[in-house]
């Protein structure tokens, strides 16, 4: 029966994997504050490192290792690369760069492990052949344009099970070179790092070294173009350092500078250990296990802590899109508090709207009972039904006309406050590039004016509900609910705060007076709630106006607020960590060939499973016949 033990521990780590590149790739991190540039880089490379090295290698687990040859510009890496094949494959030369196209060199019998875009899938493959020309010759011309292209260069003097991978410089002159090069050691199962004699102790490469480091990858190191004489002080000094950077175990090659042949190649003696070294790799299965399972760790244990530095970085977008929604909802919010405060100060009755009530209820006599003032109020309905004025109706008008206003200025005012305090910062002044939120929308008016309406409709249906008893009714009927109506809207907008002098006296007046017709139809209990639910109504539909003005920020916070957030992205990176603990204590497989086929017949389990990639069909199909295949040569 095969054994799984190790299968399903693997899948689960692909599926957390997953997870953890999709939470990647939903963080938004589009503002400029401290950090942020360099975590959308972090960001980008553990997304790329997922695609070209991560998820291939866990997938494919017995592929063959890729090393691939780094370093500063000059430091020999094409000579070395040359050197180690013994024939000039790669272009050397004075004129840099010199690598434009990476080229990737393998055994004919490794060809369907890189033919397909099983690893680095963004770059396109390009076949090259090896031909008879001098170093300064050797390889593809360099092209600019063909930057995302990888060459394949199939060799029988490549070992099996070990390709090697010679990268642009990692300081080269162009953007476009470094980035592809930062990619390729990314993707890397072990790195071959050259230096120089007098360039070793430069910024740029202990900066990889010291990512290498993190990443627990084998690196071999080449001291190249040592003086004579001068090996041993200048290795002594380059194992001190790595000692310190935590690489004392790194093997050092170092390789004296020598004449070049009339094809550009170093002496074969001079790269002897470099290729014995590659080819104990190659040959040993346990070893290449090792390696390959180690570098897998260490690059599961660099995202993890890059996935929690860009979810760090995650966390102050959104502290920073909160404190700039904070301050337009602060303004709005302030803005309807000011329209609140207008309607309990007594400013919307002064002038015409004190003088039309006034004409109606007649405050300057008293009335001496409730009967006496309900019968001339009574008396007062019947003359307007018979064409006189309409007062109330005019108190309507004034009321409606001024708490609009209010609204409108008020709104106008919130604009502007929001729109000045959003851009006193870079970041508010960047996110609002381009728009204009200085100034209210243009269906404020059209909004507020329906607010009030609707208002006032709600009022008729509080006083509809209220009288509910026939005597009530009969009472609401015979003033009319329009009158009941203005009445109640006086009594909430009436108060002494904002009003001095006659004004003071009149709007008291009319209060009271207003207040008793009303205590004399519903009581005196009743009107207290009909009051207060008319006021909370009224603030409610405001509050509700300036948030939807406060809401045409949400076009530029909101996109910033979506997405993956900082705590969910932790917990990915956890989530994968015991993932890859729990794989890795899985027992091994009886033998490499059940490994495969555990690993075929759960992904044909898979409902999900993606098709495979180009040309690993024909990989399969060379493991199925065994012929040649990894498989057959470990059995």
């Amino acid at each position: 029966m095969v054994q799984t033990s190790r299968v399903t521990p693997t899948i689960a780590a692909l599926d957390r994997l997953d997870a953890l590149r999709s939470a990647l790739g939903g963080v938004a991190l589009p503002l400029s504050i401290a950090g942020a540039d360099a975590a959308r880089d972090a960001r980008g490379a553990a997304v790329r490192q997922i695609d070209d090295y991560v998820e291939p290698r866990l997938r494919h687990l017995d592929a063959p290792l890729l090393a691939v040859v780094g370093g500063s510009t000059g430091a020999g890496k094409s000579t070395l690369v040359n050197a180690l094949i013994g024939v000039p494959v790669t272009r050397t030369g004075v004129i840099r760069p010199t690598t434009r196209q990476p080229i990737l060199l393998h055994s004919p019998a490794d060809a369907a492990w890189f033919g397909s875009t099983r690893i680095l899938p963004g770059l396109a493959r390009v076949t090259g052949t090896v031909r008879e020309a001098t170093a300064s010759r050797a390889g593809e011309d360099p092209d600019a344009a063909q930057i995302g292209s990888v060459v394949l260069v199939a060799d029988e003097r490549v070992p099996r099970d070990l390709a090697i991978l010679d990268a642009p410089d990692v300081d080269s002159i162009a953007d476009e070179n470094r980035l592809l090069a930062a990619q390729l050691l990314a993707a890397a199962d072990l790195w071959l790092f050259a230096t120089t004699a007098n360039r070793y102790a430069d910024a740029v490469p202990w900066r990889l070294l010291d990512d290498a480091a993190a990443r627990d990858i084998t690196v071999g190191v080449v001291l190249n173009r040592v003086p004579p004489g001068a090996e041993g002080e200048v290795e002594a000094d380059l194992r001190q350092m790595l000692g310190e950077r935590g690489l004392g175990a790194a093997p050092v090659f170092v390789v004296t500078e020598s004449p070049l042949d009339d094809r550009g190649m170093l002496p074969a003696a001079a790269v002897a250990p470099i290729r014995a070294w590659l080819a104990g790799i190659a040959g040993d299965r346990a070893e290449r296990a090792r390696i390959a399972g180690r570098t897998l760790a260490g690059a599961v244990s660099r995202l993890a802590v890059t996935a929690r530095t860009v979810a760090e970085a995650r966390d102050e977008q959104i502290v920073t899109v909160r404190d700039l929604r904070d301050t337009v909802e602060t303004a709005y919010d302030d803005a309807a508090a000011r329209v609140g405060d207008a309607t309990r100060d007594g400013v919307l009755l002064r002038g015409e709207v004190l003088a039309r009530w006034q004409d109606y209820v007649g405050t300057s006599d008293v009335f001496r009972t409730i009967e006496s003032w309900y019968s001339r109020a009574r008396d007062r309905v019947v003359a307007w039904l018979q064409g006189q004025p309409a007062p109330p109706v005019e108190v309507e008008h004034e009321i409606e006309s001024g708490l609009h206003a209010v609204m409108v200025d008020e709104a106008g005012r919130a604009a502007s406050d929001a729109w000045q305090r959003v851009r006193h910062s870079a970041v508010g002044r960047e996110l609002t590039a381009g728009v204009d939120l200085a100034h209210p929308s243009a269906e404020l008016s059209e909004r507020a004016s329906l607010l009030v309406r609707d208002w006032q409709l709600a009022l008729m249906e509080l006083i509809t509900e209220q009288a509910a008893g026939k005597r009530t009714k009969a009472r609401v009927m015979s003033l009319g609910l329009n009158v009941i109506t203005v009445a109640l809207m006086v009594v909430v907008f009436a108060s002494t705060g904002g009003l001095t002098g006659g004004e003071l006296a009149i709007a008291g007046g009319s209060a009271v007076v207003g207040q008793k017709l009303l205590e004399t139809i519903f009581g005196e209990d009743a009107v207290r709630r009909l009051a207060a639910q008319a006021r909370d109504d009224l603030d409610d539909r405001v509050r509700s106006l300036m948030g939807a003005e406060a809401a045409r920020w949400d076009a530029l916070l909101t996109p910033v607020e979506q997405g993956t957030t900082g705590d969910a992205l932790r917990d990915a990176a956890s989530e994968l960590e015991a993932a890859m603990r729990e794989a890795a204590r899985a027992p091994e497989p009886p033998s490499r060939e059940l490994q495969r086929s555990d690993v075929i017949e759960a992904e044909a389990l898979d409902d999900d499973a993606e098709a495979p990639l180009e040309g690993e069909a024909d990989e399969v199909r060379e493991l199925e016949r065994g012929a040649g295949s990894p498989t057959e040569r470990d059995r």
